[in-house]
C-alpha cells in the first residue's frame, strides 16, 4: 500500500503535479528524482496495490537490480553505518561484525529496503546523524579541526534530511541535542578553557546544528514548492492566492485581494 502512495507522490514530482502529504517533501523528492534519472516517465497511476507495472521502467524507484538502486542502495548503506558507529563506540571488532551480520541478515530491513518506501530514506539520514555525532565525539581532542568540522558539518546536514523525510526524525534531533548540551556543559567545566573559547564552542554548534539543518530545511520547502507548479489533487488544501500561483487552476493568473 506505501509504494503505491509513495510511488504516485514519486509521480506527482515528474509530472509537476502539486499534491498534499502530512510528511515533508524530500523523501518523495528523491523517489521522483530516482525514478527520473532512471528513465520513469511518471504515467503509471499507482491506482491500487498490487498493480502490474508492467512496461514501465520504475527500477530506479524500487531498486530491485544491483545498477538501478536507490531505495536499496540507501537500505544498504545501513549496514556499513551500524558497524562503524559500533566499532567507534566499542573499540571492538567483533562486535561490529556482528552488529553488521545482524542487519544483513534481518527480514524487515531487506523487506523494507526494496520497495518504494520513506523507511529505508528516513533510516539513512536517521543511522547517518548518529554516525555523524560519534565520528564528531571522537574529534574532541582535536577541536576546530578540518575532521571535526567535517564531522559536525555533515551532522547537521543529516539532521535536516531526517526531518525533512518524517517527523519521527525529531526523536534524533533531540538524542543529537542531549548529546551537544552533555558537550558543552563538560566544556563549559573545563576550568583551562576560557570563556572566548567556550563561545567559539558554542557558536559552532549553533552554526552547524542549528542553522544549518534549519536552512537545509527550508530549502527543501522551496524546491518543494518551485517544481510543483501545476494543478492538482492538493490545490484544495491551500488558499485561493496560492492556487492562483499553480498552472491550470481555475484561479491561475486571477488577481486574488488579500
Amino acid at each position: 500500500w506505501d509504494e503505491t502512495h509513495f510511488g504516485k507522490m514519486g509521480s506527482y514530482y515528474i509530472n509537476r503535479t502539486f499534491f498534499f502529504d502530512v510528511h515533508p517533501p524530500l523523501g518523495k523528492m528523491l523517489i521522483g528524482l530516482a525514478g527520473y534519472l532512471s528513465g520513469y516517465d511518471g504515467t503509471f497511476p499507482f491506482q491500487k496495490p498490487g498493480d502490474r507495472y508492467e512496461q514501465h521502467n520504475y527500477l530506479g524507484m524500487r531498486g530491485v537490480r544491483l545498477y538501478r538502486l536507490f531505495c536499496a542502495f540507501l537500505g544498504s548503506c545501513l549496514v556499513p553505518f551500524a558497524y562503524l558507529t559500533v566499532l567507534e563506540l566499542s573499540k571492538s571488532l567483533p562486535a561490529a561484525l556482528l552488529t553488521a551480520f545482524i542487519l544483513i541478515f534481518d527480514t524487515g530491513c531487506i523487506t523494507l529496503s526494496q520497495y518504494i518506501l520513506l523507511d529505508p530514506i528516513l533510516m539513512f539520514f536517521l543511522m547517518g546523524a548518529v554516525l555523524s555525532m560519534v565520528k564528531c565525539n571522537s574529534c574532541a581532542d582535536r577541536p576546530f579541526s578540518a575532521s571535526w568540522w567535517f564531522w559536525l558539518s555533515l551532522t547537521g546536514v543529516n539532521l535536516a534530511g531526517a526531518m525533512g523525510v518524517k517527523f519521527v526524525g525529531l526523536f534524533v534531533v533531540l538524542l543529537v541535542g542531549l548529546n551537544t548540551v552533555h558537550d558543552l556543559w563538560e566544556l563549559l567545566g573545563n576550568l583551562s578553557l576560557s570563556l572566548v573559547v567556550f563561545g567559539k564552542h558554542l557558536l559552532a554548534r549553533v552554526l552547524c546544528l542549528i542553522l544549518l539543518p534549519l536552512a537545509l530545511y527550508t530549502a527543501m520547502f522551496a524546491v518543494h514548492f518551485t517544481v510543483l507548479n501545476k494543478s492538482g489533487p492538493g490545490d484544495g488544501f491551500f488558499s485561493s492566492a496560492f492556487q492562483s500561483q499553480l498552472i491550470g487552476n481555475n484561479l491561475h493568473n486571477v488577481s486574488v485581494p488579500e
